[in-house]
């Protein structure tokens, strides 16, 4: 290894291990935190991949790059009965993820001091690996990546990111600015934070470099966001062909992003039925690939590319929802995401229904929706078997019947056909933001 790259990766252990990531408190659970259960739910994307619904009961998930644990929490408390493994270089932060589990009565884990190189060592291969905020701070991520495929299942899928190099670059010139002064020789500590704090308010408000990245009220006397920012060692940004360049050359294929609702380029425009003719014709043609960059060229507000992906091919074709048949339908096993499946939820459908109130489905999980999505009550109320348990499709058509036997305007019977489709469109609204989980018989 290049002196200068180990001298690189000694001085990253060193900061994470007078600082470790992320400083939560011990005593702190995300399991009330919606956004950290939903990031680190195993069951996203496997469904997306295998449109198939896995237990996580005995599955075997590896945090790679753990920090002080607290993700490793989050991945115990959204995936039941998986066992969790997590490595980190810094001895510090893996006796802090050691202790938090332990805090929480985790019993199902086991953590070690390791590099991503050393993974072989462990003798395991892992259904999930869950690699955040680790592979940009690599002086190449394509080794990172291929040290995780080599004790990656099978059908194993990986979600990892890196910085972008659109969103961070205000930040990435302020690391050029402190390097110049010095403030990065070394391990960076309080001493080099009350600098920045004294440099950044002196300059004018206008200074382009101040105006962009100064934020002092989101993050008043944090040590952390300065560190995890102005002072983060060895911090890289990446464009989208980059990440996918990465991915080729690890031998490893791209399944989607992790907030892929998020990355909608059509979303983008304020007519997306009533395109430019020009873009209209073009856009549809665009690689998976292509549309993603063109995203972030025109809308680059996303910290990370976030991404999940697996063995090449591991992605089999399967038909779009929207695309089902009659047939198809009437096979369907119909799933409610294990996030909204609580008493608290359940309860508030109830009260909803029973007070003839709309239903805001999207508060539960506010990371799938760029905007609130509401759901008549009585439309929704057909969904209530599936707080207890999965139920076949036609046992929600014939449940809406029952809720709503007549048409409200003709007065007339709802017919059978009738109910069949309401049902069907409410439930492929819902499938896109994998609120609801659908899964066809073989």
């Amino acid at each position: 290894m290049d002196p200068k790259e180990i001298d690189n990766r000694e001085k990253v252990r060193q900061q994470f291990e007078t600082g470790p990531y992320p400083r939560v408190p011990l005593q702190d659970s995300p399991t009330k935190d919606a956004n950290w259960l939903y990031l680190h739910n195993m069951i996203n994307p496997y469904y997306i991949r295998d449109k198939k619904v896995i237990e996580t009961e005995g599955k075997l998930i590896l945090d790679a790059g753990c920090g002080s644990g607290y993700k490793a929490l989050a991945l115990a408390a959204a995936n039941p009965g998986a066992k969790i493994v997590g490595i980190d270089f810094s001895e510090e932060s893996v006796e802090l993820a050691k202790k938090r589990l332990e805090y929480h009565g985790i019993e199902n884990a086991e953590f070690y001091a390791l590099t991503l190189e050393d993974l072989p060592s462990l003798g395991m291969k892992f259904d999930y690996i869950n690699n955040d905020e680790v592979l940009y701070l690599l002086n190449d991520p394509v080794a990172g990546l291929q040290a995780m495929k080599a004790v990656l299942k099978p059908n194993g899928i990986i979600r990892s990111n890196l910085h972008s190099a659109q969103q961070r670059r205000p930040i990435f010139s302020a690391q050029k600015v402190f390097k110049m002064m010095g403030l990065m020789d070394g391990n960076p500590s309080n001493q080099e934070i009350e600098i920045i704090k004294e440099i950044m308010p002196a300059l004018k408000d206008n200074i382009l470099l101040k105006a962009q990245t100064w934020r002092p009220e989101e993050a008043p006397n944090q040590e952390e966001w300065y560190l995890a920012n102005y002072l983060l060692i060895n911090d890289k940004g990446y464009t989208i062909p980059e990440m996918f360049a990465a991915l080729r050359a690890a031998d490893l294929e791209f399944i989607n992003m992790v907030m892929f609702n998020q990355w909608d380029l059509m979303e983008l425009f304020k007519e997306p039925d009533n395109l430019p003719v020009f873009l209209g014709m073009s856009l549809p043609s665009l690689s998976q690939e292509e549309r993603l960059h063109l995203f972030e060229l025109l809308q680059p507000i996303y910290r990370l590319l976030d991404f999940w992906c697996g063995h090449p091919d591991s992605i089999k074709p399967t038909v779009p929802v929207a695309d089902w048949t009659e047939a198809d339908w009437q096979s369907v096993r119909v799933h409610l995401h294990p996030q909204l499946r609580t008493p608290q939820i359940e309860k508030d459908l109830i009260d909803c229904i029973t007070n003839h109130k709309a239903f805001e489905i999207s508060r539960y999980i506010p990371l799938t929706a760029t905007s609130p999505i509401w759901l008549d009550s009585s439309r929704v109320a057909c969904l209530l078997p599936l707080w207890q348990g999965s139920q076949p499709f036609q046992t929600l058509v014939e449940r809406l019947l029952k809720v709503r036997p007549l048409n409200p305007v003709t007065l007339e019977p709802i017919s059978q056909q009738a109910a069949f489709e309401e049902v069907k469109q409410l439930l492929t609204s819902l499938e896109v933001f994998l609120y609801v989980l659908l899964e066809r018989s073989a």
